[in-house]
């Protein structure tokens, strides 16, 4: 009898001025419902400049830009991991 391992909970890492890091057990499909094939990469990185010439992926083109991004979870307090986002009015 075979026991099914859980999944791996997914994360999704910001990075300061880069790109979204995704691990974890996760499908990733686009705007019609095919889905990319990430067999075999533990890490993905997801583009949020829009440079990238591979999108949705990374490719590291923010590098070469003006793209800003240090958003904070939760006014940037502290570590904050496993804690309920919260709401702005």
């Amino acid at each position: 009898m075979s026991q099914e391992q859980p999944a791996s909970p997914v994360v999704i890492k910001t990075r300061k001025d880069g790109p979204l890091l995704v691990t974890g057990s996760f499908t990733l499909t686009d705007h019609l419902g095919n889905i990319y094939d990430t067999t075999n990469q533990p890490n993905i990185a997801l583009c949020r400049c829009g440079r990238s010439r591979r999108r949705p992926f990374c490719d590291g083109s923010h590098r070469n830009t003006d793209f800003r991004a240090e958003e904070l979870a939760n006014g940037g307090s502290g570590d904050h991991a496993g804690s309920e986002p919260t709401a702005s009015p």
